[in-house]
């Protein structure tokens, strides 16, 4: 169960950071930063406002410096429409769409180019379904490979996990850890390229461990990972924030 409560705000000298609370099942705060500035408390239940806000105004430091760091990637992209010459990500490399007339409705690649064949290519609300089950379809296949793989990697850690994952869109993840310990990723992280792809699994396996974004979890991120920021910032500089 979560409950998402209206925007709070905090001072921190003369600067207010606004932040958004979802009050769910777990026993420790943890803060969020995302692409597009916004910040996001996951909170236990019965955690008082007074001492969720006195915990931004500890992360205050690295909550701006989240900030400023998204503020040096690309802008966000305007929103796909679907049509000819639109260019899609696919493990990192651009491909140009290309939307033709077809029998059976089908998605390929081919030299370069994402092609779609649809009895109705007019129809942009089609070509958008059938692209976002293709994205759905390679995830499952290329994450469960990169899955594996992160999972012997933690394991030298003492993280075992042996629940796979689940995929959904989200707005503005690339992936998270339930209290649960279940991993969720976004297909469109189908986008990037493998490494990175990598980095969001195992940062969600560490936080099985370390729930908190706190010293102890990067420090095990670290050891499992070393160029951890490196794949992240290549992650952000790359990949559009911009999702199906």
């Amino acid at each position: 169960m979560m409950v998402v409560h209206p925007n709070q705000s905090v001072l921190f000298g003369q600067t207010e950071i606004t932040y958004c609370v979802n009050a769910c099942d777990r026993k420790t705060l943890a803060i969020h930063v995302y692409p597009d500035g916004q910040v996001v408390v996951d909170a236990p239940m019965d955690a008082s406002h007074e001492a969720i806000a006195e915990k931004v105004k500890k992360r205050a430091s690295w909550i701006f410096k989240q900030k400023l760091q998204f503020e040096a990637y690309p802008p966000a992209l305007p929103q796909r429409r679907y049509v000819c010459g639109e260019t899609h990500r696919y493990l990192g490399r651009q491909y140009r769409l290309l939307v033709n007339q077809g029998l059976v409705d089908h998605v390929k690649l081919v030299h370069g180019r994402l092609i779609v064949e649809t009895a109705t290519p007019d129809s942009t609300e089609k070509v958008r379904m059938l692209l976002q089950a293709w994205y759905r379809s390679r995830a499952k296949a290329v994450f469960s490979e990169r899955y594996e793989l992160c999972v012997r990697q933690v394991a030298k850690l003492e993280i075992p996990h042996h629940q796979g994952f689940q995929l959904r869109f989200m707005p503005n993840r690339w992936g998270s850890c339930t209290a649960q310990g279940n991993i969720i990723l976004n297909p469109e992280l189908i986008a990037a390229p493998k490494d990175c792809i990598d980095y969001v699994i195992t940062h969600e396996l560490c936080h099985v461990k370390e729930r908190n974004h706190s010293l102890a979890f990067y420090k095990l991120l670290s050891a499992v990972m070393k160029d951890w920021e490196l794949r992240r910032k290549r992650l952000n500089e790359m990949v559009e924030v911009r999702f199906v």
